[in-house]
């Protein structure tokens, strides 16, 4: 015993003396209380390349799901399979944007403590199935998705479910402004694109709060993309290189915003948001709660993280991910984007899974 306390307290001298980090001996003390280690405390490996496992498992248990009319039965095959192979990633998670709260979302509750319970300590954001309709109705443009950032630097939501949000790739992410009507920030991009305004594409939630903004896109010559449902994968479309959409814009939901954040902060783009209460009551429970309702939030707000990480899966083909095609009795392929804010890295990734291996290894139903 006396000699690993000996062997510690040197280590802390070297890290005292490393310079690469300003530490004291009381953070050095605590970190040690915390962990048994004097080593920063920070996601520095790429557990991207371990999420990916999650996005893959929760997208094989819903596409089973496509075109079977059931969206409650796919988001919950979702959820068994994600939050299962979650317990088997090293890290010591909170769930900070998951299903709900705990007394109406049994798995993947806000709250909830997820990983093995090592090392780092790290907020986390799910959505096992974004786009429930889209799935049921054998419909475009389904994933699976999870975002992870250092401990305590994700936005949580409070009460307030809906969100304003415009977002755009590194190229126009200056230009965007909630503020300014929006006729005249699609003249700023086509400018900047050096595009006629007609080749201008809006990406935005088929809704009837937005029909006015539909006007005001179609009468100032640009053009205007619905979908039914999928905030995070219209943000990853309207930030990806060589999209044909160039804007997303609308009133959307908070907890998408905060992982499409995420994902922005990984790709390079930018996303503005402010909080948008649905009603007298929502917004008087988010004043008492401290909020400010005329704040716009951008990526380093909803997640002030340095070292982010992003999966997604696709569940059905989409502009961004290509869905779950089954092979046979046994294979699957799964298509899926795998991002780290820090290394700037994104990745591509293609798998071909043997479904009977991977449920006796697991025990999870892969489809």
């Amino acid at each position: 015993m006396g000699g690993e306390r000996g062997a510690a307290n040197r280590r802390d001298a070297l890290y005292l003396r490393s310079g690469g980090h300003a530490v004291d001996s009381e953070r050095v003390a605590t970190r040690r209380a915390l962990t048994g280690s004097s080593a920063p405390v920070r996601p520095d490996r790429n557990l991207a390349l371990e999420l990916v496992r999650v996005t893959e498992a929760a997208a094989l248990a819903a596409a089973r799901m496509v075109g079977r009319g059931d969206k409650e039965g796919a988001d919950q095959a979702a959820v068994d399979a994600m939050r299962a192979v979650l317990d088997s990633v090293p890290m010591d998670g909170v769930v900070v944007i998951g299903e709900g709260e705990k007394d109406k979302a049994p798995m993947l509750y806000n709250g909830e403590p997820i990983g093995d319970g090592t090392p780092p300590l790290v907020d986390i954001a799910v959505d096992p199935l974004e786009g429930t309709r889209l799935t049921a109705l054998g419909m475009p443009s389904a994933i699976a998705v999870i975002a992870l950032a250092e401990r305590g630097t994700m936005f949580s939501p409070g009460p307030i479910v809906y969100m304003e949000k415009i977002a755009g790739g590194p190229e126009i992410a200056d230009l965007l402004d909630l503020d300014r009507p929006l006729a005249e920030t699609l003249g700023l991009i086509a400018e900047r694109k050096q595009v006629d305004i007609r080749d201008v594409m809006v990406v935005m939630l088929d809704r009837e709060r937005h029909q006015q903004a539909m006007r005001e896109v179609r009468e100032a010559g640009a053009r205007v993309r619905l979908i039914m449902d999928g905030d995070v994968s219209a943000a990853l479309l309207a930030v990806s290189e060589n999209s044909p959409v160039d804007l997303l814009w609308g009133i959307g939901g908070t907890p998408e915003g905060v992982i499409s954040a995420a994902a922005i902060k990984c790709t390079g783009g930018e996303l503005l948001g402010r909080l948008w209460p649905r009603d007298d009551d929502e917004r008087d429970r988010a004043r008492a709660a401290g909020y400010d309702l005329e704040r716009v939030l951008v990526c380093d707000d909803l997640v002030a993280g340095e070292d982010v990480f992003f999966s997604a899966t696709g569940v059905t083909d989409g502009d961004v991910l290509q869905g779950v095609r089954y092979q046979g009795d046994r294979g699957a392929t799964t298509e899926s984007l795998v991002m780290r804010s820090r290394s700037g890295t994104v990745r591509r990734v293609s798998a071909r899974h043997d479904r009977s291996k991977l449920r006796t290894l697991s025990g999870v139903r892969y489809g």
